[in-house]
């Protein structure tokens, strides 16, 4: 647990101008406002400073995909090199007060969701109200459009209080899992977290839920790295005992995962023991089911699901350098035909697509996203798209008025559970 750590700073010694890292953006290759990786990364960093003024605003159009991460040859790490620049600004003053309300205020998805969930049939109608959306717009700068998720009427906790565990009847638990569920899970799509516990407990999982709040990945994307060292460090606290016994973190939040693992960690300088512990227990839920497959433990009796469905992998999903867990689970489900989506990025990047003066760029990345998801309902004739992000998802229907679903949600039907919607209406269709 001793890993010396090195600045990702360090890192822009290893960038050798090949611009590799700029063909691949999506951002730059939509808008002048962002000119790209290379630019705004290694080599603007050779002349930022600690404790000296910082010169760039650009660098806020970065939207943090990590697209230019994945494939630059030679490691070196932009994406964060980008956080810290935003960080910087944002502690030096330099963003305008109305936008940084703006970005804290869609950057708390917890608070959000404690305050609305408990009337969220008016929170929903008002979150949804064109005039209010566009007195929101023009106050808050959060653009009229943007595709705000729908407050779930009951918490996801609420329901796993009176849940009654599949094994309860056959013998009990082989195991032990601790489930981060995420904030979405909790406040919007409840119905990912009810498949992940049905899916685990058909694994002979006993299924833990500790105390925990926001992973603080939006904080983190927005420069708010205080309250984002608070959230983790609360996290860490909570589930450290856990990752002490040997008890692995699951999560079914591509972004929350990858948050609690690497991303916090990272561009927090946080590298205490029980972070790193706690980093090191945590796996995508994917990941942790190909595990199971690998040990011979993962049940593989599973029903057929005869659909032809598209896949998009999200960005934060890519940067877990995982290969394509996704896939390879989707494949075990017998008659199921998936077809990856070849596009870099759907442009949501979390809460970047809400920004009034983001908005339209966020569309005009996911654009290519939208054409294949269009474009396979039509060849399919099946309206329901698959992807692991939160976010994603509700940016694909956003841009094409096509539901979308984790993969989890089909597993958990493959089991024999009952479908919630939209799947539930697919299968019945």
């Amino acid at each position: 647990m001793n890993t010396p750590h090195h600045p990702v700073e360090l890192t822009l010694d290893q960038c050798i101008k090949c611009n590799i890292c700029t063909t691949g953006c999506p951002v730059s290759a939509v808008t002048d406002l962002f000119p790209g990786p290379k630019y705004e990364g290694p080599q603007a960093s050779r002349f930022r400073q600690f404790d000296q003024p910082t010169p760039d605003a650009s660098v806020d159009y970065c939207s943090g995909c990590r697209v230019c991460n994945m494939i630059c040859p030679t490691g070196v790490k932009i994406a964060e090199m980008n956080a810290r620049a935003r960080a910087a600004l944002v502690q030096q003053g330099k963003v305008p007060l109305i936008k940084r309300l703006r970005n804290n205020l869609v950057a708390r998805a917890e608070l959000l969701g404690k305050v609305a969930q408990p009337i969220a049939p008016l929170a929903n109608f008002v979150f949804n109200f064109k005039p209010a959306r566009w007195a929101v717009e023009k106050t808050l700068l959060i653009h009229q459009e943007a595709p705000l998720p729908r407050f779930s009427g009951q918490k996801f906790t609420t329901w796993f209080r009176k849940h009654r565990p599949v094994w309860a009847d056959n013998g009990g638990p082989r195991r032990q899992v601790v489930y981060f569920h995420g904030c979405s899970t909790q406040y919007y799509e409840p119905r990912v977290g009810r498949a992940a516990v049905r899916v685990l407990e058909q694994n002979g999982c006993e299924v833990i839920i500790p105390p925990q709040n926001c992973c603080g990945l939006p904080l983190l994307s927005n420069g708010e790295f205080p309250a984002a060292r608070r959230y983790h460090t609360n996290n860490v606290r909570h589930l450290v005992e856990y990752a002490r016994q040997g008890i692995p973190i699951v999560g079914t939040s591509t972004s929350c995962t990858l948050t609690l693992k690497e991303e916090a960690p990272e561009l927090l300088d946080m590298h205490d023991e029980d972070t790193l512990l706690v980093a090191q227990m945590t796996f995508d839920f994917n990941e942790f089911l190909l595990m199971l497959l690998d040990e011979g433990s993962l049940n593989l009796d599973l029903k057929p699901i005869p659909l032809k469905l598209p896949y998009h992998v999200p960005c934060q999903y890519r940067a877990h350098r995982l290969g394509r867990p996704g896939v390879e689970v989707l494949e075990l489900i017998p008659e199921l035909q998936v077809v990856e989506s070849q596009a870099a990025c759907c442009g949501i990047a979390g809460t970047y697509g809400y920004k009034s003066e983001k908005y339209d760029i966020a569309m005009q990345v996911g654009s290519e996203l939208f054409d294949f998801i269009r474009q396979s309902v039509r060849d399919f004739r099946t309206p329901l798209a698959i992807c692991d992000s939160e976010t994603c998802r509700w940016q694909i229907t956003h841009g094409t008025g096509i539901p979308a679903i984790h993969p989890v949600e089909l597993l958990a039907a493959a089991y024999g559970f009952e479908a919630e919607q939209p799947l539930k209406e697919v299968l019945e269709g």
